[in-house]
């Protein structure tokens, strides 16, 4: 499985951006697909996660109410709209798909990794 991610970018305090990843190969293999963020000098944060259905999402506790995951039942591509964007949110977003059985929040249980989208956000 491979993951491209896109959509990441610089935007003003307040503003918003949408972040894209899709699925290649062997998709099926995930039980779920979520987005990881690391700023510099910080551990790896949970951002979002969703299940293959779509219909169960979790997130982050410094992301909740701003930021929404979605996913198309069984599709192999999933959205991250961030709005109300802090310049806290600046950092390295990574997509990743979960092919373990563990909680969703954490990074352990994902098996497969994209390749990382730059997002700024100034004050």
């Amino acid at each position: 499985v491979q993951l491209q991610a896109s959509g990441g970018g610089s935007v003003q305090a307040g503003g918003s951006l949408r972040l894209s990843c899709s699925a290649s190969g062997r998709s099926f293999d995930m039980n779920g697909m979520g987005w990881f963020r690391q700023a510099p000098g910080k551990a790896r944060e949970f951002v979002a996660a969703v299940n293959p259905s779509g219909g169960l999402t979790y997130y982050g506790d410094s992301v909740k109410g701003r930021f929404t995951i979605s996913r198309l039942p069984r599709a192999s591509r999933i959205d991250l709209q961030m709005n109300d964007l802090k310049p806290e949110d600046t950092a390295i977003y990574y997509c990743a798909g979960k092919t373990g059985t563990g909680d969703y929040i954490y990074a352990r249980a994902y098996g497969v990794w994209g390749q990382g989208t730059q997002v700024t956000v100034s004050s």
